[in-house]
């Protein structure tokens, strides 16, 4: 049992919450990080470790990994306390108002606010729905692409329709010896840029096709067979080396949704200060539902902020609230 109590308790470890904790350093609160994964960063360097991040102003181009490094180091200003690889899975406040947090281990932590940056809660990719894909996963069978130098000169199959499948095809055009997109529909759900340039480059798109076998041996891949949804007669069989399967993630908001927090659309809505429905909880990033929200990185990174200046008004009431930013942050004054 850690009794020591925090001014602001950080629940996620991805971008949202890292530049959270470097701001509520800012604001001089006691600051601690709790990440379920055994490391920072949060879905990002794991699912997006060498694709390139193009929604964060001021930053033309990076890769998952590099936007990570950056923001833990950045979130390490002020040293907050970190705690990985523990989920936590009770909250409830206490007679004097704090909080009182307690972790699938066993651990309890105490503190007087309580950010939610979970991302969407606990991620994982939804698996290729045929009976052969086990014997083929993470030989030549993947979710994500974490090392482009794993897809030089290969034949590479992608499936899938959005965002991730469009950019890791693009991404793939001039490492892969060949890559074939297909999809279901005849339509992407991409951003309009990246579906143009699509159409404009030298993958071989085809739809609406799906996968209907796999063929090779001791894990690889040596082809695939391709049915067309409209015409039962239509088939196709390819030679690939790789396969790539983007359907999307399969979301567990457990143990989140017992908390009685107010859900909307399967995430917690909040205000316009980022304050659920239980005073003195915020929630940030993806997890966050309000009208007309927009799911960028660069968005959270204004979330977080909102959601500390409204934290420290609870944790410090004495304090008079400043909307504190790095420009005018003691170095800057003494520049003054």
């Amino acid at each position: 049992m850690n009794e020591e109590i925090y001014d602001v308790t950080i629940i996620g470890g991805g971008p949202a919450g890292l530049f959270a904790a470097f701001y509520s350093g800012m604001r001089e609160m006691k600051t601690k990080i709790i990440e379920y994964l055994p490391y920072l960063g949060g879905k990002v360097p794991y699912f997006y470790p060498e694709k390139v991040i193009r929604d964060i102003g001021g930053i033309a181009h990076a890769t998952g990994e590099e936007v990570t490094e950056q923001l833990v180091e950045q979130a390490m200003t002020f040293e907050p306390a970190v705690i990985l690889g523990e989920q936590v899975v009770d909250m409830h406040r206490m007679d004097d108002g704090n909080f009182e947090l307690v972790s699938s281990n066993g651990n309890i932590h105490y503190s007087k606010t309580i950010m939610l940056a979970t991302g969407f809660g606990t991620l994982h990719s939804v698996k290729l729905d045929h009976p052969e894909a086990i014997y083929y996963e993470e030989k030549s069978l993947h979710y994500t692409v974490r090392k482009l130098a794993d897809y030089h000169d290969k034949h590479v199959l992608i499936s899938g329709g959005g965002n991730s499948a469009v950019d890791w095809a693009l991404e793939l055009e001039n490492i892969a010896k060949s890559v074939t997109l297909i999809h279901r529909r005849n339509e992407f759900k991409g951003l309009e840029s990246s579906v143009t340039k699509l159409k404009n480059s030298r993958v071989n798109v085809m739809t609406p096709y799906e996968l209907k076998g796999l063929h090779g041996t001791e894990g690889q891949i040596e082809k695939v067979i391709l049915g067309h949804l409209e015409d039962e007669t239509d088939e196709k069989e390819i030679q690939i080396d790789r396969l790539v399967v983007n359907h999307g993630f399969q979301i567990n908001l457990e143990p989140i949704t017992t908390w009685g927090l107010e859900m909307k659309d399967g995430m917690i809505a909040v205000d316009s200060s980022m304050q659920t429905s239980v005073e003195g909880v915020f929630a940030i990033g993806d997890i966050a539902y309000y009208p007309d929200k927009l799911g960028l990185i660069a968005g959270a990174f204004n979330e977080g902020p909102i959601a500390v200046n409204h934290a420290k008004k609870i944790a410090d009431p004495g304090d008079p609230v400043k909307h504190l930013f790095s420009t005018n942050f003691a170095a800057f004054e003494e520049d003054e």
